[in-house]
C-alpha cells in the first residue's frame, strides 16, 4: 500500500482550468461514491478549493495508480484535460504527500500565507469522505493529524496575525486609528473589484454603514446591495462625505476625485470629527495635501503596500517556526505508519500465540480437575508469560527493521517461520465451512485444525 496525493493548484495551473476543478460538495459526495469502481484505490478523500482540487489516495502501486486517478479526475470534469495538459498536475507520493498535506493545513502552501480558511476546507473534505465511507485507517490517521498540525501552527506562531493584502491592511489601518469600527461609517468610491474586496473586510470588522459612490449608479447599487448599504450619486458624495469616517477610493479617474480643497471645506462640517481617506487607486484619487489638513488622515497605495511587505516578512518568519513543527510532526506519523505496516502480522503473531496458549491451557486442567482457583491463575500467569517472552525478540527485530531494506525480508520470514500464512488459511476454512453448514459439507472442525496443525 502507498500514499499518494494527485493535484492542481494556484501554483501549477491557470485560473482557467482550476475553475473546472473546482467541485461542489455534492460533486465530490457523487465521486467519492464510485470509487468501488477502481481497483487500485482503496481510501480516498477530495479536497477542493478556489484556489486547488486534490485527491488524497491510498493505492496499491503509485506508479500504477497514477493513469486510474487522472481517469478519476477527468471523470469528474470530462474533457477539460487532454493528455499534452497533465502538466498542470502535480503527483507526490508517501513522506512528499504527507509534508503536503501538512503545509496545505497550516497554510503554507496557500495563495495568502497565513489564511485561516483552508484550515476548515481540509476538515470539511475529510468528512465528506469519512461520511461517504471512502477512508480506512491511513487516510483517518493522516487527516486526524494533518488537522491537528494546522491548528497546532496556528496557535504555536503569528503566521494569521498582520495583514498581507492591500485591502485587508487598509482595514487594519482604520482600526488602528478608531479601535472599534462598529459605529463608523464608510464611504466606498468606486465598485471595483478592490472595492469591493476593501467593503467586505469592513463590514465583516462591523463597520455600521456602507455608503456606495461610482459614476455608473447602476453598478454602486448592485455593490451597495451587497453589504445592505446605500447607493450615492457620484456629485454628490462629498456630501455624503460629512456622514462618514472612512472614505476608501479606487476608481479609474485620470486625475485626482478629492483636493485639498474640498477636504479643507468639509472638515468644518464635520464639527471635529476625524476622517481617513484610503486611497488605493492608481493613479491616486486623493490630492497628497489631503494629508496636511487638520483632523484628515491620508493612506495611499505606497503606504499600504509598505504595511503588506513589512507583515509579509514577518509572515515568513513565522513559516520557518511553522516548517520546524511539521518536520517534528512527519517524523512522528511516519513513525507510526511504519507500525502500521507491520501491525496485521504482528496481531496475526499475537493471536497465534494467544490461540496456542489457550488451546494448551484447556488440555492442562482437563487433567488437573482438583486444582484450586488460585493455583490455576498461577498456571494460567506463567503461560502468559511464556507466550509473551517467546514472542518479544521476533516483535522488536521487526519494529527495527520498519522502514529499512530488511523490512520484507523480517515480514516474510516471520509469517514463514510462524505459519502465519497457514494460520489464515484456516480461518477461511472454517468461515467457508459456516458458510456451507447444511450444504452437504461434512468436514469436522476439529479434523480441519489438526490437518494444518500437521502442515
Amino acid at each position: 500500500m502507498q500514499l499518494v496525493v494527485l493535484g492542481l493548484n494556484h501554483r501549477t495551473a491557470p485560473v482557467e482550468i482550476r475553475e473546472c476543478f473546482s467541485f461542489s460538495e455534492e460533486q465530490v459526495k457523487t465521486a467519492l461514491k464510485h470509487l468501488h469502481e477502481y481497483d487500485d484505490i482503496r481510501e480516498c478523500v477530495i479536497l477542493s478549493t478556489c484556489n486547488r482540487t486534490e485527491m488524497y489516495a491510498v493505492v496499491e502501486d503509485a506508479d500504477d495508480a497514477l493513469p486510474v486517478m487522472q481517469e478519476f479526475l477527468d471523470r469528474m470534469a470530462p474533457g477539460v484535460l487532454a493528455v499534452t495538459e497533465y502538466d498542470y498536475l502535480f503527483y507526490y507520493q508517501e513522506d512528499e504527500c504527507i509534508r503536503h498535506l501538512f503545509r496545505v493545513s497550516a497554510s503554507l502552501d496557500s495563495l495568502v500565507m497565513g489564511e485561516g480558511q483552508i484550515l476548515s476546507q481540509v476538515k470539511k473534505a475529510y468528512a465528506i469522505a469519512r461520511g461517504v465511507g471512502t477512508t480506512s485507517t491511513v487516510l483517518n490517521t493522516l487527516f486526524n493529524k494533518a488537522i491537528a498540525v494546522g491548528k497546532k501552527v496556528r496557535t504555536a506562531t503569528r503566521i494569521a496575525y498582520n495583514a498581507v493584502s492591500v485591502s485587508y491592511a487598509a482595514v487594519e489601518l482604520a482600526k488602528k486609528a478608531f479601535g472599534d469600527l462598529s459605529a463608523s461609517n464608510i464611504l466606498i468610491l468606486g465598485a471595483g473589484e478592490m472595492s469591493e474586496l476593501t467593503a467586505r473586510y469592513l463590514v465583516a470588522s462591523g463597520v455600521k454603514t456602507v455608503f456606495v459612490s461610482n459614476r455608473n449608479f447602476d453598478r454602486a447599487a448592485r455593490l451597495a446591495a451587497n453589504f445592505n448599504g446605500v447607493a450615492v450619486p457620484f456629485e454628490d458624495f462629498m456630501k455624503c462625505a460629512v456622514e462618514a469616517d472612512i472614505v476608501v477610493t479606487s476608481t479609474g479617474a485620470p486625475h485626482y476625485i478629492i483636493s485639498a480643497w474640498d477636504v479643507a471645506h468639509l472638515m468644518p462640517k464635520r464639527r471635529g470629527r476625524p476622517i481617513i481617506f484610503i486611497d488605493i487607486a492608481v493613479p491616486r484619487d486623493v490630492e497628497p495635501e489631503v494629508a496636511a489638513i487638520a483632523g484628515s488622515t491620508l493612506y495611499n497605495i505606497d503606504d499600504l503596500e509598505a504595511v503588506v511587505e513589512s507583515n509579509l516578512k514577518s509572515r515568513e518568519q513565522e513559516a520557518r517556526a511553522a516548517e520546524a513543527i511539521i518536520d517534528e510532526e512527519m517524523a512522528e506519523l511516519v513513525q507510526k505508519f511504519r507500525y502500521l505496516s507491520y501491525r496485521p502480522t504482528l496481531a496475526r503473531l499475537t493471536d497465534k500465540g494467544e490461540a496456542i496458549r489457550r488451546r494448551e491451557m484447556k488440555r492442562a486442567l482437563t487433567k488437573l480437575p482438583d486444582i484450586t482457583f488460585d493455583e490455576k491463575r498461577v498456571i494460567e500467569n506463567m503461560a502468559k508469560m511464556i507466550v509473551r517472552k517467546l514472542l518479544r525478540d521476533p516483535i522488536i527485530r521487526m519494529n527495527e527493521a520498519a522502514g529499512t531494506d530488511k523490512e520484507q525480508y523480517y515480514l516474510d520470514a516471520i509469517r514463514k517461520l510462524f505459519k502465519l500464512d497457514s494460520t489464515l488459511n484456516v480461518a477461511r476454512d472454517m468461515d467457508m465451512l459456516e458458510d456451507h453448514r447444511g450444504e452437504g459439507v461434512s468436514l469436522d472442525k476439529e479434523k480441519a485444525c489438526h490437518r494444518y496443525a500437521r502442515q
